[in-house]
């Protein structure tokens, strides 16, 4: 398995990925409805904002893919991690590749000087498989996450 960190040039995989997660989240995913090219458009202008973190199986196909941006607050002393998607295919699940991702961000914290990385999993019962495996790799429950749409 190879992970890599890139920018707006893999913004196909990108897409497929995110309307993947948001497919399989169902009702909790349909804020969005679909995305918008105003989003490439917007990476493309300002690639340092956010990254995606892929991870390539054997073949050289994506297996994996993890977005990542980076946040400021006081609380957190600064500059901190946040990983707004994750997505691993259904086929590479429960092998390496979830973690691997998550290890690759957590270097990326370690080199920018991060205090944390947030990750805010969807809170039903049907994803507490998703919310182990973040508490398996060290993230702890900090309360729930609310939103205003505008």
């Amino acid at each position: 398995m190879n992970v890599v960190v890139a920018g707006p040039e893999v913004w196909d995989v990108v897409e497929k990925f995110v309307l993947a997660l948001l497919d399989e989240l169902g009702d909790e995913g349909k804020d969005l409805g679909t995305l918008s090219p105003r989003v490439r458009a917007l990476w493309e202008k300002h690639p340092e904002r956010m990254h995606a973190v892929i991870a390539y199986g054997d073949a050289g196909e994506p297996v994996g893919l993890l977005t990542l941006t980076e946040g400021i607050a006081i609380y957190a002393n600064g500059p901190y991690g946040v990983i707004p998607e994750m997505y691993v295919v259904p086929s590479a699940r429960s092998s390496g590749v979830g973690r691997r991702l998550i290890e690759r961000v957590v270097e990326i914290g370690r080199e920018r000087g991060w205090s944390r990385i947030d990750v805010t999993a969807p809170e039903s019962a049907r994803w507490e498989r998703t919310v182990r495996f973040y508490e398996n790799c060290g993230f702890r429950f900090a309360g729930p996450k609310l939103k205003k749409p505008l």
